[in-house]
């Protein structure tokens, strides 16, 4: 196992910012180099962790995070993979199913690691494990549900690819690691309830779903923008011996609850950790990705699925956007 890897973070917003603190305190990263193309950014958090600021890729490094604009995402992926370099990259691994194949081909024989941090969340991970070992029986029915406190920015919207490719496939992606099965037909619809940029981009602010899985199993979903109570993200799997729920414990954003979960990151903080951790022991160890660009083409295509179903009012099988 390798140890005292260098590691280059490449995207210093929000969500790099908080990787940045992970890797500086983690045990396998002997070197942190930190890129950004506003050099004042860059600047500031190397300092603040004791990395180097560059203001692009390090090309030196062992492995690289990118957490960047998503439209950026595929580019910097094979550059990446061109130079054989392991990469982690935030999702979705490229804006449209088409970059995304052209990924697959460019990831052959990389370490590639696409970040769906619910995979590392105790909860779900029990969900999964609830599943595959029985103790639901056989599983007939589950419910997801995402609904964030307040909308992104105006400016996000029309850049985001709609509610089900930004949000939900994030609940797409759990509907295939926790079941063990893929969705074969999709119903999608959607209202505007909230601020007027969302229809301008052709987007909802208000999301549901039926899903069918290809073992018959029945999927409901929901979505909002608007959950003024809180950040809300609830799985329910429900067979024959037994119901497993994820997102009901402490801080769900439900009734009289004080303290609900105030965004995203926060209630998945220790999932976003667990998820670095275990891309930098694939990289140490020479070990698999724990989540692959085939992982995330596959949730794109349920997004894509939803996402036609929502615009043209019908079911939408999953054979008429695979391709």
């Amino acid at each position: 196992m390798r140890d005292g890897l260098r590691v280059g973070l490449v995207g210093l917003g929000r969500i790099g910012a908080f990787h940045a603190a992970t890797l500086a305190a983690h045990d396998l990263v002997d070197e942190l180099i930190v890129a950004d193309a506003d050099a004042a950014r860059a600047a500031g958090i190397a300092a603040r962790h004791g990395a180097t600021a560059r203001s692009s890729p390090p090309y030196d490094a062992d492995a690289w995070l990118v957490a960047t604009p998503t439209a950026t995402h595929a580019a910097l992926i094979k550059d990446a993979c061109a130079h054989g370099i392991p990469v982690f990259c935030e999702k979705p691994a490229a804006p449209t199913v088409a970059q995304t194949l052209e990924l697959l081909e460019a990831a052959e024989g990389n370490l590639v690691h696409i970040g769906f941090q619910r995979r590392f969340d105790a909860e779900y991970q029990a969900a999964r494990e609830a599943v595959r070992v029985g103790d639901l029986g056989e599983v007939h029915r589950v419910h997801v549900l995402t609904a964030d406190p307040r909308p992104p920015a105006a400016d996000y919207i029309p850049l985001s690819g709609g509610i089900f490719r930004d949000c939900h496939i994030h609940d797409f992606d759990m509907l295939r690691w926790v079941t063990g099965r893929e969705v074969e037909s999709v119903y999608a619809t959607g209202a505007n309830r909230g601020a007027g940029f969302f229809r301008a981009a052709g987007d909802v602010d208000e999301s549901a779903a039926l899903l069918t899985m290809d073992d018959g199993t029945l999927v409901t979903l929901q979505g909002s923008r608007y959950n003024g109570k809180g950040y809300d993200v609830r799985m329910e799997v429900a067979g024959t011996k037994g119901t497993f729920a994820v997102g009901l414990g402490p801080r769900a954003p439900l009734n009289d609850e004080p303290d609900p979960w105030p965004d995203f990151q926060t209630r998945f903080e220790p999932a976003y950790a667990a998820e670095i951790s275990a891309f930098l022991h694939a990289v140490a160890t020479g070990g698999p990705s724990p989540c692959t660009v085939d992982d995330a083409l596959a949730a794109l295509y349920v997004a894509e699925a939803a996402d036609l179903s929502r615009r043209e009012g019908r079911v939408v099988a999953m054979k008429e956007v695979v391709r």
